[in-house]
């Protein structure tokens, strides 16, 4: 059977708002036999929470199937003094594993637009001058992910990237980013599942994100037509997907017609 990673946001839901069919699609593969991951640059969510809420809206999965950057970042930090600027949401689970302090940190960790005032908190111009001040020290600056924009249901938003994007210009540093599309996130949910990347399939709404990431490490890309989707970016990605389907409500039938 296959191993899929299945994106959240714009894949799943928008902005909380299920998209139609999605959960049919997951009971549908789930009840052939496909091994399931669910991956996300999500910055905003705590796991749990993320679990919650898709559970919520008719999505059938355990909570330790959703891989999120936070964790990841976690991880990859571990047991290091982090300045973080997240949202509060996500501070549980980085602190499962770093310590979070406001001086005197080894490492900046920056991430979590949301449709919230705290997004205005997370990046405001003293936080972003403190980080700022100790990558001068010589911190690592390390991203949950670098993407541009996201989807909501009121529209286009800015996102994390462009403060990653600034503190890399004044610091004169390079941040290390954990999230998708990095070869190392997509390679630690396929171990998860026990899977290679040739055997697999990412479905995603992030024709850079999503597909170029995966594909660039062997696995098949699978776009969709709801959240990021722009024939624009289509058409000019390299690599292209595999397959673009309207939804996610069509995969299983691609994934069976793939395997016949």
């Amino acid at each position: 059977m296959t191993p899929i990673l299945l994106d959240i946001d714009g894949v799943l839901h928008v902005s909380g708002e299920p998209i139609p069919g999605a959960a049919d699609a997951v009971r549908v593969l789930r009840a052939h036999g496909h091994r399931l991951r669910f991956v996300t640059n999500n910055t905003t969510r705590a796991r749990a929470g993320l679990a919650r809420e898709l559970q919520a809206i008719g999505i059938e999965l355990a909570e330790d199937e959703v891989s999120t950057t936070p964790i990841a970042a976690g991880k990859l930090l571990e047991g290091m003094r982090v300045l973080a600027l997240t949202m509060a949401s996500v501070r549980e689970d980085l602190a499962a594993h770093v310590i979070l302090v406001e001086d005197g940190a080894e490492a900046v960790l920056l991430g979590g637009a949301d449709e919230t005032p705290e997004t205005g908190e997370v990046f405001a111009y003293e936080k972003l001058n403190r980080a700022y001040a100790v990558l001068r020290d010589g911190a690592r600056l390390v991203c949950l992910h670098k993407n541009r924009w996201w989807q909501t249901a009121a529209g286009p938003q800015l996102d994390a990237g462009a403060f990653v994007a600034g503190l890399e210009y004044a610091a004169e540093v390079e941040a290390e980013i954990v999230g998708k599309p990095t070869a190392a996130y997509f390679e630690s949910a396929l171990a998860e599942l026990d899977a290679t990347p040739s055997e697999s399939v990412m479905v995603g709404d992030d024709v850079e994100a999503d597909i170029g990431g995966a594909k660039r490490i062997g696995m098949r890309g699978v776009l969709v037509r709801t959240g990021k989707f722009r024939p624009a970016a289509l058409a000019e990605a390299d690599p292209q997907p595999d397959a673009v389907l309207d939804s996610i409500a069509e995969l299983p039938a691609w994934i069976e017609a793939e395997a016949a």
